[in-house]
């Protein structure tokens, strides 16, 4: 079973989950996070993947954050929701929550732990398929789930009827590039980039779009640029891509965390006014002399890219 297929193309923000506390949202913080996306430009809105800390969150949160999140989006872009888990019917279950608040399809990475073998995870996705009741986006993210889904197997998944794309975080340009020449007759499968360094250039080779979590700060930013690469103007590309370049090197490698990505910008947000910078245990915030540095780096940035 699933609800009609929707073709989605462009920058889809991995939204960060914005919290008063680890099992406390914010929700006025989100309501503005929305609106801000929005005035930006977004082509979708992703909640509960790995920028918005879903293996962080409890189920009451992320039933809080589904339909918040849809109820402040009113319709006016699709929302995808992560239902990554470690057994496949707290995923059905997340599925069933974002079908009752309307969401346009729902995104799912590997089983993390254990690393799985390519026919588990073919039985795994095919199982999860067939009864999402939404249309379901695979999501490779081998750093962080220890499974690569191949190539070969994205090629046997896509023949499910009810599996519509992949989004890619693996960085992996050759792998990538693979995916998009393997599917150059199958405009109806999505093929997003998650690394927000490579998506201008992927786009110009036929990808659908990215999943830029450095969109949750600077939408317009990386609007501008999906739009000039999906237009083939590579001059007005190249431009614009230097320009979003300062994002990633500005706000993400503050502090030695692997969180530092996620805590840049949810601090840059704070300080802009958006929402609360508290991020789930087990991270932390950062402390003042990190978000002293990403207070200039924000106003570095909001020079830059105005």
């Amino acid at each position: 079973m699933s609800a009609q297929k929707q073709i989605i193309k462009g920058i889809i923000p991995p939204m960060i989950a914005p919290l008063l506390d680890t099992d406390i949202l914010d929700t006025q913080g989100l309501e503005n996070l929305v609106e801000h996306l929005i005035a930006g430009g977004v082509n979708g809105i992703f909640v509960l993947g790995t920028t918005g800390e879903a293996q962080h969150l409890s189920i009451k949160i992320k039933a809080e954050l589904i339909q918040k999140t849809a109820t402040y989006i009113r319709g006016r872009v699709p929302l995808l929701v992560g239902i990554t888990d470690t057994s496949v019917y707290e995923s059905i279950r997340i599925a069933e929550m974002a079908v009752k608040n309307k969401a346009a399809a729902v995104v799912a990475a590997p089983p993390y732990f254990f690393a799985l073998g390519q026919p588990e995870l073919i039985e795994y996705y095919q199982l999860l398929a067939d009864k999402s009741p939404l249309p379901l986006y695979l999501y490779n993210m081998p750093s962080h789930t220890k499974t690569m889904i191949e190539v070969d197997t994205v090629e046997k998944l896509a023949k499910h009827k009810n599996i519509i794309g992949l989004k890619d975080s693996s960085a992996n340009g050759i792998y990538f590039c693979k995916l998009l020449t393997l599917f150059k007759d199958r405009p109806d499968f999505g093929l997003f980039v998650g690394p927000e360094e490579m998506m201008a250039s992927m786009v110009l080779m036929g990808a659908h779009g990215g999943v830029a979590g450095g969109a949750n700060v600077y939408p317009k930013i990386f609007v501008d640029l999906y739009e000039a690469a999906a237009a083939k103007d590579v001059d007005k590309t190249i431009a614009l891509q230097n320009k979003m370049l300062q994002v990633s090197q500005h706000l993400y490698g503050i502090g030695r965390f692997g969180s530092s990505y996620i805590k840049g910008i949810k601090t840059a947000l704070s300080l802009k006014g958006i929402c609360s910078d508290f991020l789930a245990q087990p991270f932390n915030l950062f402390k003042e002399p990190e978000k002293e540095k990403v207070k200039k780096a924000v106003e570095l940035l909001d020079k830059l890219l105005a």
